[in-house]
């Protein structure tokens, strides 16, 4: 990992920021932007040793954050269903930060694979359609992370910032994730949904692997800016995982067919291959360690191994 950089993480408390910023502050000057408007998620980021500042990126100027970061880490996103807001926070918040921490040798965007049109199980490449892929659920979503990398590639040649575009899949880990939300409802006893286009499959990607990752991520940055897939080297689908967190807990997922889901997001793993390299987390390893940091209790009598 990196050791002894200044570096800013946005989203620190998130899903994915948190055990990012966490594993870097170990060994590194780390701060933290976000807006936390609850107080009890500062205090959860600078109980790992991350120094924080408080920021909406519709609307701050960043006036009283260093401008001399190493690396900049930018996972934060919005998605209030506010058409305006979320273009402010996601796709010009993007241009502010930039250019404000222009000095940095490394700028990451976390894009999504959301930004990709729907293609039932084609696997995608950097280069497929962008569409409206994750109306359905979230409204403002793709068309506001397809604006946020319009936006990072301009600033990145207007300030010749090194930056790389990642276009990520499905995170999950130790720190939950929407494996996690699907054995919820399977506790609960809720259907879970499904795209009709069956089966559902993704590209799940471990905290192990996503950490490791980064500092290649960083790596690859250029002028123009890099795109480039990050997710696991292996796809697989909600049906699978759903059908194995069963095996392991004894619990039955019911599914329900719908179009009111994000149908199939596949991503083509090859260009992260050869600029980054593979994913080593097996889905079934990551699901069950999962599992057993979230909820032993739920571990079925001798599966838990």
């Amino acid at each position: 990992m990196l050791e002894n950089q200044k570096i800013l993480v946005t989203g620190p408390s998130s899903q994915v920021g948190f055990p990012v910023a966490r594993e870097l502050a170990r060994n590194n000057e780390v701060w933290g932007l976000a807006r936390f408007r609850k107080e009890a998620e500062r205090e959860k980021v600078e109980a790992i040793g991350v120094r924080t500042y408080a920021a909406d990126l519709a609307e701050s100027s960043f006036a009283e954050l260093p401008d001399d970061f190493d690396v900049v880490l930018h996972f934060a996103v919005v998605k209030s269903g506010d058409f305006d807001y979320d273009l402010a926070a996601n796709a010009e918040g993007v241009g502010r930060l930039m250019s404000h921490c222009r000095k940095a040798r490394a700028f990451l965007h976390c894009s999504t694979g959301g930004v990709y049109q729907h293609a039932g199980n084609k696997a995608l490449r950097e280069s497929d359609a962008l569409g409206d892929n994750h109306r359905v659920m979230m409204p403002t979503y793709s068309i506001c992370k397809i604006a946020a990398e319009s936006v990072a590639r301009f600033a990145a040649r207007e300030w010749q910032l090194p930056t790389t575009i990642a276009r990520f899949s499905v995170p999950y880990g130790n720190n939950g994730g929407w494996p996690w939300f699907h054995l919820m409802m399977m506790k609960a006893g809720a259907p879970i949904p499904l795209h009709p286009e069956r089966p559902n499959r993704f590209n799940l990607t471990h905290e192990d692997d996503y950490i490791a990752m980064i500092p290649r991520l960083l790596e690859i940055a250029a002028v123009p800016a890099t795109v480039v897939n990050w997710g696991g080297s292996e796809s697989t689908s909600i049906e699978e995982w759903c059908a194995y967190m069963g095996e392991l807990t004894g619990l039955e997922p019911h599914f329900e067919e719908t179009d009111q889901t994000i149908g199939s997001v596949i991503l083509d793993p090859t260009k992260m291959h050869e600029l980054v390299g593979p994913t080593r987390v097996d889905w079934h390893d990551g699901i069950r360690r999962m599992v057993e940091a979230l909820n032993p209790e739920l571990l079925a009598s001798g599966r838990k191994g």
